[in-house]
């Protein structure tokens, strides 16, 4: 049976392992599926919607078995109904970005934003900071004008005004940084844990046990891989990138990783709390079609898969 696995650089880990070629030596047959290169979907408008391509394609005939992204889109997926479940958690990325608005702007706090633009990379995890930081001032998605913006492109967008505010995560953060004054609006500390995430089909993990510890243990191995050489690892986005026309800059990439955890952990209580608020917010602001119950999303064996393997891979 081909293996067919979701990637793109916004999830470091299964990034690398795409490229490292660990995967293959617990897996012989394995069909990596760029998510840059799948047909886009109906664009959401980030005002009423969320965009559904990773749980979309992860339930499409042909589409991948496994998956890893942010925060929000497993929780998207349940909206919509997707029998999906959670396979593991990072730990927290709080240090990978935050919001912010230029120093000049006039711009001081989350409540300076009332009737302005903000730029978040639609459906991503910026969705759930923007919302959880409105919430938290008392202000909900429509005191806001979300701009949908790709996460490399915000930055620039930020600079010539096109927006107002901006979610911003490393490297392109540090290239803002390196140009104007920025004035933070709001922390990832605090707010949320802003984990890096893997899920699949309920279907897929009950009758593919073998194949999805497969995968985990390559998983644990793989991201020791970017501890221990974060510069090489750094090197597969810089190459990525240029192969695409466009640039990135190593020492920037490598910063960036060396400061992002590394290492598959089992769900937590902590952590499904956080998502079970954050989908109740989704669908109180009207971004998500039905509350959902995000611990039904939860198969308490692959846990103790995950855990196993985490022990064997840290020790």
């Amino acid at each position: 049976m081909t293996i067919r696995i979701g990637y793109f650089p916004n999830n470091n880990s299964l990034f690398v392992l795409r490229h490292n070629g660990l995967l293959e030596r617990h897996l012989p047959d394995v069909e990596w599926v760029d998510l840059r290169e799948l047909p886009a979907p109906p664009r959401a408008d980030p005002r009423t919607g969320l965009p559904t391509l990773h749980s979309d394609w992860l339930f499409e005939e042909g589409g991948y078995d496994f998956i890893g992204t942010g925060f929000t889109p497993p929780i998207t997926g349940l909206g919509q109904e997707r029998d999906l479940v959670y396979v593991g958690i990072s730990g927290p990325r709080i240090e990978n970005g935050r919001l912010v608005s230029l120093a000049n702007s006039g711009i001081r706090t989350v409540a300076d934003l009332r009737g302005k633009r903000v730029g978040i990379a639609h459906g991503s995890w910026q969705t759930t900071l923007a919302l959880l930081a409105l919430d938290r001032e008392g202000q909900r998605w429509s005191d806001i004008v979300p701009v949908d913006i790709d996460v490399n492109k915000g930055g620039a967008a930020l600079l010539r005004g096109d927006i107002d505010a901006w979610v911003g995560a490393y490297p392109a953060l540090a290239e803002v940084e390196a140009t104007a004054q920025v004035h933070t609006l709001v922390d990832t500390d605090g707010l949320f844990s802003h984990p890096s995430l893997w899920f699949v089909r309920r279907e897929f993990a009950e009758n593919h046990r073998r194949e999805l510890e497969a995968i985990i243990t390559a998983l644990q191995e793989s991201d020791a891989w970017i501890v221990a050489d974060p510069r090489a690892a750094a090197r597969f986005f810089v190459d990525d990138a240029r192969r695409r026309g466009g640039t990135a800059d190593l020492d920037r990439w490598e910063a960036a990783l060396r400061g992002r955890p590394f290492g598959v952990n089992p769900v937590t209580d902590e952590f499904l709390d956080e998502q079970q608020r954050s989908a109740d917010l989704l669908h109180a602001n009207g971004l998500l079609p039905r509350t959902v119950d995000v611990r039904a999303a939860v198969l308490p064996w692959i846990g103790e898969v995950v855990e196993a393997h985490r022990s064997v891979t840290s020790g």
